[in-house]
């Protein structure tokens, strides 16, 4: 038996098909376009090679049933959290701090679109930095890079003396004064 305003039964919205269509396509979902039949979506996902092919296949498949694609997100969110915390632990250290950041956020932009955009946004203007310090002549690009060498010794300095006691310029100026 069905109920009024149980979940079973059928809600209008104000949205029009082609509106839900597009909001469906933003998450990443293939939505069947009118002209184009069943069996040309089939092709174009056969037409997908490789790894990446196969990746996206899965996921569709994942996706196609409503238990998997609430197990799809919360392994996605669990899996990206995990990297992007590990990512921020690092960050103060020498190493790929900055990078897992950005690759749990790649992990998250697999099922999340607000973590796509964000993923974009972080590409877009690396991509600017990277071409503003390019078009710099060599004395300002060779500053950066001196800056950029002091301000990650000065990082690891602190790191190790706050975490470790180990102080390692007091260790260097000892050394040097007795010998």
């Amino acid at each position: 038996m069905v109920t009024r305003g149980s979940s079973v039964t059928s809600r209008t919205t104000a949205e029009s098909p082609k509106g839900a269509a597009r909001a469906a396509e933003s998450r990443g979902y293939e939505v069947p376009v009118e002209g184009r039949s069943q069996g040309a979506l089939m092709e174009q996902r056969r037409r997908r090679r490789g790894w990446r092919g196969r990746l996206h296949t899965t996921l569709d498949l994942i996706r196609a049933n409503p238990t998997g694609r609430v197990a799809l997100k919360i392994f996605i969110g669990i899996l990206g959290a995990i990297v992007v915390t590990v990512g921020v632990a690092l960050i103060p250290l020498p190493g790929p701090g900055w990078l897992l950041v950005i690759a749990g956020l790649g992990v998250w932009a697999v099922e999340f679109h607000w973590a796509r955009r964000l993923l974009a946004f972080t590409r877009r203007h690396v991509n600017s930095w990277t071409r503003w310090v390019k078009m710099r002549s060599l004395g300002v690009r060779f500053v950066l890079g001196a800056v950029g060498l002091a301000f990650v010794s000065v990082v690891v300095w602190l790191s190790l003396k706050y975490s470790f006691g180990i102080d390692v310029v007091a260790e260097a100026l000892h050394y040097l004064a007795t010998h």
